[in-house]
């Protein structure tokens, strides 16, 4: 396969005009979704930011790489883009990037596009083929150069296997016998003693997996030093190390932003660090390495498999999102399909009676006694679990249940989940001291035990009590909001989903929603009828204005904003965001005001949503369904009229 087949022409942006991080990434979303590669550019973006969370693909030399596998990407695709005047992308050498691959992958695909994807990760390692690329004015010239150098890259591994064909056929000549398969991928001096081994992987094991492993194989090619690169990709581990090789290497480089097996390095001075170093500092590694100056690791007996310290630094604002986030992503699946379940039973219920057996069936299957029991002890689990690993599971979990069953809800579990990530990396602090010999007690006893012990207990003594109290009085204090109290509520949450759309403003508001949804028996659905209303207005606004202001929109403008129709009564508020980038003080204007009017609205009009997403969908199950749609239109209208009526015409520009 072609990288020409996965870079598409039409999605190219030669131009890229955000000016931020976070824009580019819109904006190069923004492509994807236009041109129907993904089909859910919210959880598109989420995994594009837990990567960036875990380290910038910002490589250096220019050049930014963010990539996703995820179930959101319809084809495989590769975005390019190139930025004129730069972006801070917060880059490996500090310097702005101005060319641009986005990746995105889908889940349970074949591998031949995962070996495409890991062909373009090793060509960005030539600095000559980069600078051609920069050179580039067109999607035609991108597409010509790429398929050139695929093409010298492909000829080059021919005349190499034949090369190495010949050698084995001389060596069966003079009876010696053939190297075996790992031996012929040992890449430096056959001459030099000097030998060291390495793993590169990277969480979603795409792009910075092979760009390190390349990186290291050239730079021990020029230091006459011998390496073998053992890959963790999207198609497993690759040219495994064997026990033979981590035994006679000097040392081992461990490139990794995610888990990999290290029980196997136990006693072999090891460099940890993040991939990005295999990347950028490939000389260093190899040269500690092969000198033995790394720290001697001992395995802690946790089944081979340890998270690997990074050497990088996280705000604590950022790193308490990311954990907080990887609780509320493994729960919204509970959440959608047991919510909407749950509203199609109230409808049913309207028409035949809570003695339906339907009825019965959905309130089962979606209700307390299905998903919907799931939801806080997931939430607090995967808190956890992204907090302290594998031994924090099972304490959040059951602290989840706690919380679920002392009426401390939503809040308490969010408690629960961040109370037992922490207790289990002060069992490994406390527990760092014990004899060897009793190592691998640790993941089968100590830390389920006490880990369960002292979180249950804080949880009851302590977090149950407290949060159960604040629970129940913040659900009285909006059951008993007066209509005014109510609308202003309703404006402030609906306006916060425009002010990032799908950021941590966006997602503060929606998460807000659930737990007042599923803290209050399923009934208080008053608060997601303002976030649902509110991240509708912002597509459907810019669908409106690109409809009716033609001459104040470029024909790709309008052409992109015909799909926020249909994202906009999705309930998928990303599809203004391109918009956004480009002209945040108009675009994010008229939608915080729109947004902030349907939501009043929706509280004005006692209007009750019984489901968590669906957008237009899940209208007709809502308490006042044509007044739901008319709050939606109203505040898409006044928005759409704001941002046509205060941009300026293209000529003007």
């Amino acid at each position: 396969m072609k990288i020409t087949d996965l870079m598409i022409k039409d999605t190219m942006i030669m131009d890229l005009k955000a000016t931020t991080k976070e824009a580019a990434i819109d904006e190069l979303i923004a492509s994807l979704v236009a041109h129907g590669r993904i089909s859910d550019p919210a959880l598109f973006k989420e995994m594009i930011l837990k990567r960036e969370a875990e380290s910038s693909t910002g490589i250096g030399g220019g050049i930014a790489m963010p990539h996703a596998k995820t179930k959101a990407v319809n084809e495989p695709t590769v975005v390019f883009a190139k930025s004129i005047n730069g972006v801070d992308f917060e880059s490996l050498d500090d310097e702005p990037a101005r060319i641009f691959f986005m990746i995105a992958a889908p889940e349970g695909a074949g591998t031949m596009h995962l070996r495409t994807l890991a062909a373009l990760s090793r060509l960005l390692i030539d600095s000559e083929f980069i600078e051609k690329l920069m050179a580039t004015k067109t999607p035609d010239e991108v597409s010509e150069l790429f398929d050139k150098k695929q093409e010298e890259e492909i000829a080059k591994e021919q005349e190499k296997e034949k090369r190495k064909k010949a050698k084995e056929l001389e060596k069966i000549n003079e009876n010696s016998g053939t190297k075996s398969e790992t031996e012929q991928v040992i890449v430096g001096n056959p001459d030099s003693q000097a030998f060291v081994v390495a793993v590169t992987a990277c969480p979603t094991g795409i792009a910075h997996t092979f760009m390190a492993e390349d990186a290291l194989k050239k730079k021990a090619l020029e230091m006459g030093v011998n390496i073998r690169v053992e890959t963790n990709g999207s198609e497993g581990a690759q040219n495994v190390l064997t026990a033979d090789e981590i035994r006679r290497a000097s040392g081992v480089i461990v490139a990794a932003d995610k888990n990999v097996e290290m029980a196997r390095f136990d006693g072999k001075p090891v460099l940890q660090r993040p991939v990005s170093d295999g990347i950028r500092k490939s000389e260093e590694l190899i040269r500690k390495a092969m000198n033995g100056e790394a720290p001697i690791y001992h395995s802690e007996g946790r089944g081979g498999s340890v998270e690997e310290s990074t050497e990088k630094s996280v705000s604590i604002g950022g790193k308490i999102y990311k954990d907080l986030m990887n609780g509320i992503s493994h729960m919204l699946p509970f959440v959608v399909g047991g919510g909407i379940l749950l509203a199609i039973s109230f409808l049913i219920e309207q028409i035949g009676g809570n003695n339906h057996p339907l009825f019965q069936l959905l309130q089962t299957i979606g209700g307390g006694d299905g998903a919907f029991h799931f939801l806080i002890p997931v939430l607090a689990g995967f808190i956890a679990i992204s907090i302290g690993d594998r031994p924090a599971l099972m304490p959040g979990m059951v602290g989840g249940i706690m919380a679920m069953n002392s009426n401390a809800g939503f809040l308490g579990g969010l408690a629960a989940g961040f109370l037992a990530g922490y207790v289990i990396i002060g069992l490994r602090k406390v527990f760092a001291g014990l004899p060897k010999a009793i190592e691998g007690l640790k993941p089968i006893m100590l830390y389920p035990v006490f880990g369960l012990l002292i979180t249950g207990g804080i949880m009851y003594y302590l977090i149950d009590p407290l949060f159960s109290w604040i629970n129940v009085g913040l659900i009285d204090g909006l059951n008993n909001l007066g209509t005014a109290n109510a609308v202003i509520l309703g404006m402030v949450l609906a306006g916060m989903m425009s002010i990032d759309m799908g950021g941590p403003f966006n997602k503060a508001a929606y998460t807000f929603a659930i737990g007042v949804f599923t803290t209050s028996g399923n009934t208080n659905g008053f608060m997601m009828a303002a976030v649902m209303a509110g991240g509708m207005v912002p597509p459907l606004a810019i669908a409106l204005a690109t409809t009716f202001f033609k001459n104040k929109f470029t024909e790709s403008e309008r052409k992109s904003g015909l799909t926020n129709y249909v994202l906009g009564l999705s309930f998928i508020t990303e599809g203004a965001i391109p918009f956004a980038a480009a002209d945040p003080l108009r675009v994010l204007s008229s939608c915080i005001l729109g947004s902030a009017v349907a939501g009043g609205l929706t509280q004005l009009w006692n209007i009750n949503v019984p489901a968590p997403h669906g957008g237009i969908f899940v209208a007709a199950l809502s308490s006042h369904a044509l007044l739901f749609l008319l709050a939606v239109i109203i505040g898409s209208v006044i928005s759409g009229l704001i941002l046509g009526l205060w941009k300026k015409p293209l000529a003007a520009k």
